[in-house]
């Protein structure tokens, strides 16, 4: 298996080229553009590993999946979906159109950027403290990683540059999809965003959720199967921001991407894949990583379709 992903990864590097590091957070601007690794666990335990599988890289929009499985837990299927909806947008994960102009006025979906953080809000906890030590703990129990840490470089650098979220922010407060404190929710938002990890961590993530929420090494039963189940269908829905069409098409299992360039993918009942590929195509997505999981999902036969 590893000299098979070697080859992959080393077929695949020349989409780097084709792709850009995001802009608009200012520290992503320093990642390894030519980086690209993959990492995968399957749900029996047994790991595989290729190309740049130990660098790191901050979490970003793959965070999503977890914060809205918490926030299921902590309110509820009715309360999390009174204030956040169920379908795709077909527009940029950063858009903040619809939220004004189509009633009522609340966030398409959680994969998005304005309804993770509503869903981010939701989490209990008595400060922006307790809600993001309550999501690291959590990413640390599933990925089987201790020393999981948020990027303080990556936090800031998003604090500082975050208006956009800011401003769909403020306009959900004043819609009422978001009752809790702005500036503490967004930075929560932000510090989630920033959790720092390698395609062993979000390749653990991934076969906790293949494995409907039973965690693969001690059998323990860490997430209700019906959020995962929730979370999943909206990473086949929305989990690659307006390319999610094509890649359950082309690709055709449960995934989500981040702009620091990862993608976590669940193959239900089999396996979680990380890749890593700051070199992003134009809809935010990891450009040489689509590409891995293409011939993955091909020559592994694992499309769930």
């Amino acid at each position: 298996m590893e000299n098979y992903l070697q080859k992959v990864v080393e077929d695949k590097r020349s989409y780097i080229d084709k792709g850009t590091l995001p802009e608009y957070i200012p520290e992503l601007q320093k990642a390894r553009k030519d980086a690209l690794g993959v990492s995968i666990v399957t749900i029996e335990g047994d790991t595989h590993h290729a190309g740049d599988y130990k660098y790191s890289f901050t979490i970003q929009s793959i965070s999503k999946v977890i914060s809205l499985m918490l926030a299921l837990k902590d309110k509820g299927e009715s309360y999390v979906f009174s204030r956040v909806g169920m379908e795709p947008t077909g527009d940029p994960f950063n858009s903040m159109v619809k939220l004004e102009t189509v009633r009522p006025s609340k966030p398409f979906n959680p994969m998005i950027n304005a309804g993770a953080i509503a869903v981010s809000s939701m989490i209990e906890g008595n400060s922006g403290e307790e809600k993001i030590k309550k999501l690291l703990d959590f990413f640390r129990k599933i990925t089987h990683n201790p020393e999981l840490e948020i990027n303080e470089d990556v936090y800031l650098s998003e604090k500082r540059t975050g208006d956009r979220n800011r401003a769909m922010a403020y306009f959900m407060k004043d819609v009422g999809v978001i009752t809790e404190d702005i500036e503490d929710s967004l930075d929560v938002y932000f510090r989630q965003c920033s959790i720092e990890v390698t395609t062993k961590d979000i390749a653990y993530i991934g076969a906790f959720l293949a494995n409907n929420g039973v965690d693969i090494i001690t059998g323990e039963r860490v997430m209700e199967e019906r959020f995962v189940k929730i979370a999943k269908t909206f990473m086949v829905t929305c989990g690659m921001y307006n390319g999610s069409g094509e890649f359950a098409i082309n690709v055709g299992f449960p995934a989500k991407s981040g702009v620091g360039g990862g993608i976590m993918a669940a193959v239900p009942g089999k396996m979680g894949i990380g890749v890593v590929g700051p070199s992003l195509d134009e809809k935010g997505n990891s450009i040489a990583g689509l590409e891995i999981l293409k011939d993955l999902s091909k020559n592994l036969d694992l499309s769930i379709f």
